[in-house]
């Protein structure tokens, strides 16, 4: 089970970077937009980017799925660790549905709003990394 844990955790660090990183693209398409730049490879890259993180997002939960079937539920923290997942699932979610709008040329939203979008992943990668670590109950 260590080598599924270790897939698990590959998977879910390159899940984060690609989910950390999509608003940054937002934030850069917006600024460049503003300023009459062109910003045709930033959609190009955030489309590749949200595909990427999308697999290894489905990667992550596989080898996650895998990990609950074989220790089973081992504390009240794994349900509360689940319910944070399901937050990064509709954030990332909401990080495609901003994709294409950006591939349609109908982002509504101004750069400081895509920065603090772009913190809010933290804030709900952070409980989760304590409940693994800690397992506080």
């Amino acid at each position: 089970m260590l080598w599924v844990k270790t897939a698990h955790l590959l998977f879910v660090i390159a899940w984060m970077a690609g989910l950390f990183y999509l608003p940054r693209l937002f934030v850069h398409y917006v600024e460049g937009k503003a300023a009459g730049e062109d910003t045709r490879r930033l959609v190009i890259m955030a489309h590749k980017l949200v595909l990427f993180a999308a697999i290894m997002g489905l990667l992550a939960s596989f080898f996650g799925i895998w990990l609950w079937l074989g220790y089973g539920l081992s504390g009240q923290w794994l349900n509360a660790k689940l319910a944070f997942v399901l937050l990064l699932i509709g954030y990332h979610i909401q990080c495609y549905r901003y994709t294409r709008e950006l591939e349609r040329d109908l982002i509504v939203h101004n750069s400081l709003f895509f920065r603090i979008f772009n913190e809010s992943a933290l804030l709900i990668v952070v409980p989760i990394l304590i409940l693994v670590v800690v397992k506080p109950f």
